[in-house]
């Protein structure tokens, strides 16, 4: 079981990489609003560097994308904590290694259930809706 010092940690490196991800998710967003297109969108000659130029938008916004899931999973990671089921695995229910959770604090299973759940999930495809 965790100690309450040891889970006061993990929500301050939450909370500090909370902060990060809000605002470079703000500085993309603000980037990301017309200006890079309208620059590159410039400098299209043809339909092959338009569909260039609309790919190097979307790297843009599936970074963005990213980084919203890396929030949620720091907002589910907080209801576990408030819950008192932060640190345990979602299958198993065993109390997760401290390092785990220091590597990855919005870890929901142990690393065996997670390599399980990778192993049977692996390449299907399941809609983000």
């Amino acid at each position: 079981m965790l100690t309450e010092y040891q889970i006061e940690a993990l929500k301050k490196k939450l909370d500090e990489r909370l902060d990060e991800l809000c605002e470079e998710v703000r500085r993309e967003l603000l980037d990301t609003e017309d200006q890079t297109y309208i620059k590159l969108a410039g400098q299209v000659h043809d339909i092959g560097e338009e569909s260039v130029a609309d790919l190097l938008v979307d790297l843009q916004l599936k970074e963005i994308e990213r980084h919203i899931e890396e929030i949620k999973g720091i907002e589910a990671a907080f209801s576990r904590i408030a819950s008192a089921k932060f640190g345990v695995c979602i299958d198993c229910q065993v109390t997760m290694e401290l390092e785990r959770l220091e590597a990855y604090p919005i870890a929901k299973r142990c690393h065996r259930c997670q390599e399980n759940h990778e192993r049977i999930y692996a390449g299907i495809n399941r809609s983000s809706m």
